[in-house]
């Protein structure tokens, strides 16, 4: 089995909330990323695949088709987005890293597998201090 990783790079604004509880008890909970005018983070992502070595091309996958794929379905998603209000993916959900990685995993995992290789981790750096890894249900 062979773990290939393609890191991608995206800007995004985000406010950690849930809208039923006052602002008092978010910053209690959340502290300042609960600000109510936001705040944002350069996210690094690093969507992990595994696989077998394809002996006809050398590759567990095409790169260039993986870094399409997460492209297409999520950096053009949530580059310079507001997480909150604009991320469909993300609608219903409190926009922490964690949820964002489990919501990238549901969004790429049935094009991972339409490829025949599968879908290993979804890591989220969301500051030099903070990452979130995610490996499935």
């Amino acid at each position: 089995m062979l773990y290939l990783t393609r890191r991608e790079t995206f800007n995004a604004g985000h406010r950690l909330f849930k809208p039923e509880w006052s602002d008092e008890e978010n910053s209690r909970v959340y502290g300042k990323c609960s600000n109510p005018l936001w705040h944002g983070h350069n996210y690094i992502l690093y969507v992990t695949v595994k696989g077998q070595l394809n002996p006809e091309t050398g590759f567990v996958v095409n790169i260039k088709t993986l870094s399409k794929i997460i492209r297409e379905h999520v950096i053009d998603k949530t580059d310079h987005m507001n997480i909150n209000t604009q991320v469909d993916f993300m609608k219903g959900r409190i926009a922490s890293s964690e949820n964002l990685a489990m919501a990238i995993w549901d969004v790429l995992d049935p094009h991972i597998k339409f490829l025949g290789i599968e879908l290993h981790c979804i890591k989220i750096v969301e500051t030099e201090n903070n990452h979130v890894e995610y490996y499935g249900n």
